[in-house]
């Protein structure tokens, strides 16, 4: 008797041991892909023009308190982030010193270049000011424009 109770505990540490690695592994794997997507995104040209177009805009880096400008990783679940071989809309969440929000871009892709053009890039900071960085205010008119432009960010184009 003692023998096989002897086997059946090695065979279930041995399955706990298989369980324990299989997770370790699977998270390990999600990890990986996760981290990729990211990389893939920030390193894509959509992405780069958006934060290029912010950070040229002196308005809109002064709102945030920027710099110094941090880019936090898109919420790969959020439903505003859509790309195809030809659109990327995407909304990549930004922080300066004073606050954040999410900077909301639009790009089409040229299907003979193959270069990446920004369509729409607006910046909506968390007290509701929204200030569109294809056409930024002047920098006096920045603190009277708040939420006057009544732009639905839920169903961008």
């Amino acid at each position: 008797m003692q023998g096989k109770e002897a086997k059946m505990r090695v065979s279930t540490s041995h399955l706990q041991q298989l369980a324990i690695f299989t997770t370790v592994l699977t998270g390990g794997g999600i990890g990986t892909m996760y981290y990729l997507q990211q990389k893939k995104f920030a390193e894509s040209d959509y992405h780069r023009l958006a934060l290029q177009k912010l950070e040229a805009c002196p308005v809109a880096m002064e709102s945030l308190g920027a710099p110094p400008l941090k880019v936090h990783n898109i919420h790969l679940s959020d439903r505003n982030n859509r790309i195809d071989q030809r659109t990327a809309q995407i909304k990549i969440p930004v922080t300066g010193s004073q606050t954040g929000g999410y900077l909301y871009t639009s790009s089409v892709r040229d299907p003979d270049t193959n270069r990446w053009s920004l369509k729409q890039a607006v910046l909506k900071l968390k007290e509701g000011q929204i200030i569109d960085l294809l056409n930024p205010p002047p920098p006096a008119a920045a603190q009277t424009q708040a939420h006057t432009q009544g732009e639905d960010m839920d169903h961008w184009h």
